[in-house]
């Protein structure tokens, strides 16, 4: 029988070799594509959890969510035979006049292990940018990331292209280092995130108050 919660306990760890033989091991026995998932998304939450509570940091963030990455290539073909699609689609990107990643970088990471398809535009990118991604993509989310203070009212322009576009279904969560829950209302932004765990519950929130399908927008 194969170990669903060894490979849950695994991605937690951040365990690669054995989040990948243990998911290939549940391929081969013919276990439900959902199944399977759910014991990997089980365990990025867990991660969350525990980063919250401060018992883990975020180099043991980044090893879990890379074993979870691994061990999702290897179950990505059930999915797709499934029919299994992601809950949402999200559009992530560092503000224009800022190049710091690392931040940006967890939040994809973590919303991937929730199943939520991430589109990673990189650094430096422009409101415009932003909005004609979530377009294309048919985006339900919008994470935008600033670490300096100077490039925080960049954001603001994010919040007007996408309301511009008519994508009045696409949400916005704002985050990084200097902004602030305050300085998100004041844009007129959905949601804050002060790190990447909490993004993954304010993605969640946001997306309980639309209809939960994927691509609105």
């Amino acid at each position: 029988m194969p170990d669903l919660r060894g490979l849950t306990a695994a991605i937690v760890v951040g365990d690669r070799a054995t989040a990948v033989r243990l998911t290939q091991e549940a391929v081969d026995d013919g276990l439900p594509a959902r199944a399977i998932l759910d014991a990997m998304t089980e365990g990025m939450a867990e991660v969350g959890a525990r980063f919250q509570l401060e018992q883990i940091y975020v180099p043991e963030m980044l090893v879990a969510a890379r074993a979870m990455r691994e061990a999702t290539a290897v179950l990505e073909p059930l999915l797709v035979g499934a029919g299994i699609r992601p809950i949402a689609t999200a559009v992530v990107g560092t503000i224009q006049g800022d190049l710091h990643d690392i931040g940006k970088n967890l939040v994809g990471m973590m919303w991937k292990g929730a199943n939520i398809e991430v589109i990673d535009l990189g650094n430096n990118v422009g409101p415009e940018a932003f909005a004609a991604a979530a377009q294309e993509h048919g985006a339900d989310l919008i994470g935008v990331s600033a670490l300096l203070t100077t490039t925080m009212p960049n954001m603001r322009g994010v919040v007007e292209a996408v309301r511009s576009a008519g994508l009045s279904r696409t949400r916005v969560i704002v985050g990084g280092a200097p902004v602030t829950s305050a300085f998100a209302h004041e844009i007129g932004a959905d949601g804050y995130a002060p790190d990447a765990a909490t993004a993954v519950d304010v993605a969640k929130s946001l997306l309980a108050l639309g209809d939960g399908s994927p691509g609105a927008g």
